[in-house]
């Protein structure tokens, strides 16, 4: 990993810990996919776009409704837990 991409990995996880109120280093917990017969949504304001099959890092158990997760850009967010599936 070049410098510069690892300067840009660090601004978005700061801007991340900033935009949700996290506290800590961010880890991840497990990974999970979205569900292949899950419609697919755009993001909204801290919702993540869903694509089917696509496998997300969870960051934290949020509640029972929603999970916060990163995608394989770097972008985080809010997905509900319906439409989740352990690997």
């Amino acid at each position: 990993m070049t410098l510069k991409e690892c300067k840009k990995e660090e601004k978005m996880d700061k801007e991340f810990q900033k935009k949700f109120k996290f506290e800590g280093s961010i880890n991840v917990l497990t990974q999970m996919m979205v569900d292949p017969a899950a419609t697919e949504k755009r993001g909204g304001a801290k919702n993540l776009p869903l694509r089917r099959g696509e496998i997300l890092d969870v960051i934290q158990f949020t509640n029972r409704e929603q999970i916060l997760c990163r995608n394989s850009q770097r972008r985080y967010g809010y997905v509900p837990r319906a439409v989740m599936l352990p690997l």
